[in-house]
């Protein structure tokens, strides 16, 4: 593929995250989780569409990856393991953390989840192994320097807020309580917080239209569930702090 076709690609990918985030942000609230609804079709095994669903995007990125016909440096590889590391923990590892063995997802929800991870792990596996090479030197940017602080800051929070939130059940509990402590005595969602702050670093450090369309897609999939969980939150719970906001402390 030409690299013009595929810029022409990735931005009606990113047009799409925009157009995304208005759906989700003012007309739908996406039916998995705390949200899922009956009346959404059929349903399946939460756990199960977790791993096959999260592992499209790894096998995907991986594959475009090494079979791309461009050098790839040392930083070509080192993006490739920080991509493989969040997907290694997204799909093989949280699904078996979390308590409830018994939840369901929709069907449909797993399918949208395929397409995404299909186009997502494509565009960034198939930038980084045809269209670009990193020099020695890009370890000394900017790009380079802000973007791992942030990946590896957003990655921390992220996996510490799941830990958190998984650690409010005992084994065999399903309902849900109001959690406490690091980032959540701000915020209602400080695990969406870390992975869109992850993502934008990985798009910082690697600085390509790829990664900087699937940190839009971050945001515009989980800035609208955050406002979806902080209104939840505060309707279920009339002692919900009131001074936490949804998604970035003091702002939103």
């Amino acid at each position: 593929m030409d690299k013009t076709t595929f810029y022409y690609i990735a931005i009606a990918w990113s047009i799409m995250a925009v157009l995304t985030y208005f759906m989700l942000r003012y007309f739908v609230v996406a039916p998995f989780g705390r949200h899922t609804r009956k009346d959404f079709g059929p349903m399946m095994d939460n756990t199960l569409g977790w791993v096959l669903m999260e592992s499209v995007s790894l096998v995907v990125f991986s594959w475009f990856f090494i079979t791309g016909k461009g050098e790839k440096s040392t930083f070509n590889w080192v993006f490739a393991a920080f991509w493989a590391l969040h997907y290694i923990n997204r799909s093989w590892i949280y699904p078996f953390r979390q308590k409830n063995k018994k939840s369901r997802m929709p069907v449909a929800i797993f399918v949208s989840a395929i397409f995404f991870n299909l186009m997502n792990g494509f565009l960034n596996g198939y930038y980084l192994g045809n269209y670009v090479t990193y020099p020695d030197t890009w370890f000394f940017t900017i790009q380079f320097i802000l973007g791992i602080t942030l990946f590896f800051g957003g990655m921390f929070a992220n996996y510490k807020s799941d830990a958190m939130l998984l650690a409010l059940r005992k084994p065999g509990e399903t309902g849900y309580k109001i959690p406490k402590g690091f980032l959540f005595d701000r915020i209602s969602c400080p695990n969406h917080f870390g992975e869109i702050i992850e993502w934008a670093g990985f798009a910082l450090m690697t600085w390509n239209i790829a990664s900087f369309s699937f940190a839009l897609w971050t945001f515009a999939n989980l800035a609208p569930r955050s406002v979806a969980h902080h209104k939840w939150y505060k309707e279920k719970f009339k002692d919900y702090p009131p001074e936490r906001k949804a998604l970035i402390p003091y702002l939103f």
